[in-house]
């Protein structure tokens, strides 16, 4: 039987969940957790998406995306419009105020990226970040 450390999978399942932790932990003053942060980041590359774009863009159940733009409007960070295509489609929007939280979390985040990458030298991190992306493209897009 192989060892669980040779297994890849299992070592970026281990990985995601050190990651998830991390950013939970230097979120959660803030009252987001990582999924409200990578729906807020997401509204950050774009005009608005429509919640089940949102759903299939990161992967979420359309249910959470409901729970997570309820949760995002309450702290003022996104707000639901009327889609101007379709009256009954909502568009979410992150608001200034969502802009505001995010551009005051960069520095947090690096902090974080930086403590879970720390075992890299700069050459590795970026080797990661390119076969991670890699595979992101193929499997998760």
């Amino acid at each position: 039987m192989r060892g669980l450390h040779a297994d890849t999978g299992y070592l970026l399942y281990r990985l995601g969940l050190r990651s998830g932790q991390l950013f939970n932990a230097f979120l959660q003053e803030s009252g987001v957790r990582l999924r409200h942060y990578a729906v807020l980041r997401f509204l950050a590359t774009s005009e608005g998406a429509l919640q089940r774009e949102l759903s299939a863009r990161l992967g979420y159940d359309p249910s959470a995306i409901v729970g997570l733009v309820d949760d995002l409007e309450k702290l003022g960070f996104a707000e639901r419009r009327p889609a101007p295509d379709d009256r009954r489609s909502r568009i979410v929007a992150l608001t200034p105020d969502g802009r505001a939280f995010l551009r005051g979390t960069d520095e947090a985040g690096l902090r974080v990226t930086n403590e879970l990458l720390d075992p890299l030298d700069p050459a590795d991190r970026e080797t990661l970040h390119t076969l991670l992306r890699r595979i992101a493209q193929d499997g998760l897009a």
